[in-house]
């Protein structure tokens, strides 16, 4: 199963991009730059982060409908990336933070994983370096669970399904390097995605070395935005209920 997927590769000067023509009729590198969309007046919106995510729309394959995309440029965390803000060593295409989690997202969609669609990346080379961008879908109609949590309560239900997916990427050897609450969304309906798989592999080894960590850094982010917020609903009775639908699978 490919999930309709049609990954192509294209390259120009120092440029080399990968993308899904089954998304992107005419494909140009120009794609991953923010100033392409602000010209077509196709931004929706942004958030903030390490930088700034663009939320974009494009109409194009197979009909013409409206598509809604996130579009994300690679910058540096820590004390680092203050000196080096998204500039990284280069030592070969499939190595570099964009192609790989571009090919991550390729196998969790043909692994049917509720998580973004990879729509193109690019990576530009600058001498012994490169700095990256990534175009992937939108979750529509989704919040993540900080914002969520800040406004509401879950139901215990969902407390449960969000541990049965997580441990539904876990199962499938996929390691997530930043598992919090801002990187779970619930959409209206009560579906479960999880997003940002920048530095995330598959991992087949001691899987329950990292699977434990993975599960410590997430409760540590619950127990940081209650601490940090002036309104979070979050207690330890849900963790427990999380743990009870991430064990019964």
């Amino acid at each position: 199963m490919n999930n309709g997927l049609q990954i192509k590769t294209f390259q120009q000067g120092k440029s080399y991009c990968l993308y899904d023509s089954h998304e992107i009729n005419s494909f140009v590198p120009n794609m991953l730059d923010v100033s392409y969309w602000q010209k077509k007046n196709t931004i929706t919106g942004s958030a903030q982060g390490r930088g700034t995510t663009w939320f974009v729309k494009h109409s194009g394959k197979p009909s013409k409908q409206e598509k809604h995309w996130v579009l994300r440029h690679y910058y540096r965390g820590g004390l680092i990336g203050k000196i080096i803000s998204d500039s990284y060593w280069f030592t070969s295409q499939k190595n570099t933070r964009a192609a790989r989690e571009f090919d991550l997202l390729t196998y969790m969609q043909k692994l049917a994983l509720p998580a973004p669609k990879p729509i193109a990346c690019r990576v530009t080379r600058h001498g012994l370096f490169y700095s990256a961008d990534l175009l992937s879908s939108r979750i529509e109609h989704a919040q993540d669970l900080v914002a969520l949590l800040s406004k509401t309560t879950l139901s215990d239900a969902l407390w449960k399904k969000i541990g049965i997916t997580i441990k539904r990427f876990h199962d499938n050897n996929i390691y997530h390097h930043d598992l919090n609450a801002h990187n779970i969304l619930i959409d209206k309906d009560d579906n479960v995605f999880l997003i940002d798989f920048d530095r995330g592999e598959v991992r087949k080894n001691d899987q329950a070395s990292w699977q434990q960590a993975n599960m410590a850094r997430l409760q540590r982010s619950f127990l940081k935005e209650f601490n940090k917020l002036p309104t979070f609903h979050w207690q330890d009775d849900n963790w427990r209920l999380l743990l009870e639908g991430y064990l019964s699978h």
